[in-house]
């Protein structure tokens, strides 16, 4: 399966029901009551995280997700079906993301669920509206419109510990022997397309989740090789681990070209505990392994970690993993006690208020444009080919006090209301 880790979409959740017109029609009754039924609910689309997905491919091809509406009232009262709920897995790490920018929903523990956007509600049936003085109502609402929007899905891998270098570093060849993953090695100069996975144990009691990120060039942040497009799976990892290859001409340089590209693209990232790591040191004499490891503390400084080791020799290995090891552990500990100090706010999700009756009217050339979160979900659950059901609209708006701002700012017999996408007649 392609490794895919961006996508956009569009979701729609399901639509309310229409609430029903009916009346009792029984054998020796000449005149029945009102008994429509109330539409049911619209299903809400649903993101879950799951270990099992890994990659965001299936959205490649099935770029629209529609929950199922709400079915109509019927008669006798009964209540129209609600609609199900779309339940959409995505891999853990996934950040939804809306087209102005902001996140809504960000899944980072497995089984996490999301509402990312709320079916509408069922629309009343004409029994609901029976009073003292509305004895035979003629009408019923219909269903709200769920709602609906384009969304972007990124992918952040959420893994202990971060594998960063340039091209030909030796991330792969790490991991492939370290783990059990199986990513692509080749025997000449070759990047790794994808960020790979692996989970490696260090001890009888601790394992740790690697991810591999594909080399980094000079450049990256700013959009140059493949490194940009999964510089974002970095930032979930609490270890960052530099591996440099001991071949490097430079290894000092090679070293601060990696930092440069993570400061550029996030600089919180330099904050984070790293470890450095020169690889492929097998067959090198002690001497020239000495002196590389000196240029490189001479730029990581004296609190990194520094290690020579060798993948294909299993050199150092052992004594890298148990400092990255401890290095994971303190870190999840200063995380852990961080959030019990200062919790973590949960990301907002957009979703429609129950109440808000707030509302303001404007004089335009077009007519007069009356705008609220109420008044206008009336307006949508509002039947305009039914006299009684705009009725009931315009005593809404007068017990809510909008016929009466309309009047103060000078309407007139004839003039458009503009409620939403909907107009009529003053």
């Amino acid at each position: 399966m392609n490794f895919i880790d961006t996508v956009q979409i569009t979701v729609a959740a399901g639509n309310g029901g229409n609430g029903r017109v009916s009346f009792r029609q029984e054998k020796f009754v000449s005149k029945g009551g009102p008994d429509g039924g109330d539409g049911g609910k619209g299903g809400d689309v649903v993101l879950v995280a799951s270990w099992n997905q890994n990659t965001l491919a299936r959205f490649r091809f099935q770029k629209e997700l529609h929950a199922a509406p709400g079915g109509a009232g019927t008669p006798q009262r009964k209540h129209g079906r609600n609609g199900g709920d779309l339940l959409v897995d995505v891999p853990v790490g996934t950040v939804a993301v809306r087209e102005d920018g902001t996140a809504a929903a960000d899944l980072t523990e497995d089984g996490q669920q999301v509402v990312i956007a709320r079916g509408g509600k069922g629309g009343y049936g004409n029994a609901h509206f029976v009073s003292s003085t509305r004895q035979a109502p003629k009408f019923a609402e219909k269903g709200e419109p769920g709602e609906a929007f384009t969304l972007r899905l990124e992918l952040k891998m959420i893994a202990d510990v971060g594998l960063v270098g340039l091209p030909n570093a030796g991330k792969s060849t790490f991991l492939a022997r370290t783990s059990n993953a199986r990513p692509e090695i080749a025997d000449y100069p070759f990047t790794t397309l994808v960020p790979n996975l692996g989970m490696v144990p260090v001890d009888a009691e601790t394992s740790l989740l690697f991810a591999d990120i594909p080399g980094l060039i000079e450049g990256a942040s700013q959009g140059k090789g493949l490194g940009h497009e999964f510089l974002r799976h970095i930032e979930r990892t609490a270890v960052i681990v530099h591996l440099i290859d001991a071949y490097d001409s430079d290894v000092a340089r090679a070293y601060a070209t990696v930092r440069d590209e993570l400061r550029l693209h996030d600089a919180a990232l330099l904050e984070r505990p790293e470890i450095v790591a020169l690889t492929k040191v097998e067959g090198l004499d002690a001497e020239i392994i000495a002196d590389q490891l000196q240029q490189l503390r001479a730029v990581a400084g004296t609190d990194t970690p520094l290690y020579a080791v060798s993948a294909q020799a299993g050199t150092g290995l052992k004594e890298l993993l148990y400092g990255v090891k401890a290095a994971v552990m303190a870190a999840r500990a200063a995380q852990a006690a961080e959030e019990a100090v200062q919790p973590d706010e949960a990301i907002p999700v957009h979703t429609l208020p129950e109440r808000d009756a707030t509302w303001t009217v404007e004089k335009t050339d077009a007519g007069f444009v009356v705008r609220g979160l109420a008044i206008e979900r009336f307006a949508q659950r509002t039947d305009f080919s039914n006299e009684e059901a705009v009725q009931r609209l315009r005593d809404i708006m007068h017990r809510q006090g909008i016929t009466r701002e309309l009047g103060r700012q000078g309407i007139a017999a004839g003039d458009a209301v503009h409620i939403g996408a909907y107009a009529l007649p003053y």
